[in-house]
């Protein structure tokens, strides 16, 4: 009998991953091993559990979907990892392709499709979403080459530095959560914003939001917003 492909679950949604669940659960040779809602946890989780495959979501909370990719395969290069995600924007697919991942499907694509993911990229293959595919395509019939962003450039912990910039921690309070000193935290935000050639929070921030690092705070309408009466 086929062993069952052991899969790992990364997305900050609850509804999401319980709607993955129900996609897979009647799937005999495919077994979801473990979930995890931001970037860090699936991290721990892939070293934990040893996956055959890791779905991967982009933008999470913590440690976004391009880092945790690649700190998984850093640690164990045997583990295959599929974006799932709703973006197809042509940079975004390359920074993912970049960090390693081996499949690139889109949230809305027909359940069969992701089964399909699955199973090739767990036999060492590469699958990507047709609407994907064709923006990398068209990229390389237009020659585009690709060049190292100034993020490509920035070293692990200057990316935490930036992520949790962006997400309005002061740097005592960040210096707190990544168990570092004040003087420390402070030289990688001077690095990171030289070689962003950023200058203040705001473009930061706006930098952080046009690459899917953070998400744009949601609206809430007055309804929502004033106390219960």
């Amino acid at each position: 009998m086929k062993e069952k492909i052991k899969v790992l679950l990364c997305d900050d949604h609850t509804l999401f991953r319980e709607g993955i669940k129900a996609i897979i659960k009647d799937e005999p040779l495919i077994e979801i091993v473990g979930e995890a809602e931001d970037g860090r946890q699936g991290v721990e989780k892939a070293r934990q559990l040893y996956p055959d495959v890791v779905l991967m979501d982009i933008a999470m909370p913590d440690l976004s979907g391009f880092d945790a990719t690649r700190r998984i395969l850093q640690a164990n290069p045997r583990i295959k990892v599929i974006i799932l995600t709703m973006y197809e924007e042509e940079e975004v697919i390359n920074r993912c392709l970049g960090a390693g991942a081996s499949g690139y499907v889109l949230k809305d694509a027909p359940r069969a499709h992701l089964i399909h993911a699955i199973d090739v990229v767990n036999k060492g293959g590469q699958y990507m979403s047709s609407r994907a595919l064709k923006k990398v395509v068209k990229q390389y019939v237009k020659g585009a080459k690709s060049t190292a962003t100034g993020y490509e450039r920035l070293s692990d912990r200057e990316r935490e530095v930036l992520k949790l910039l962006a997400d309005g921690l002061a740097l005592k309070e960040i210096a707190a959560h990544l168990v570092l000193s004040v003087k420390t935290v402070d030289a990688h935000k001077t690095n990171l914003m030289r070689k962003l050639d950023l200058h203040d929070r705001s473009q930061l921030i706006k930098y952080a939001i046009q690459r899917k690092l953070i998400r744009l705070p949601s609206v809430k309408t007055p309804a929502e917003t004033e106390p219960p009466g």
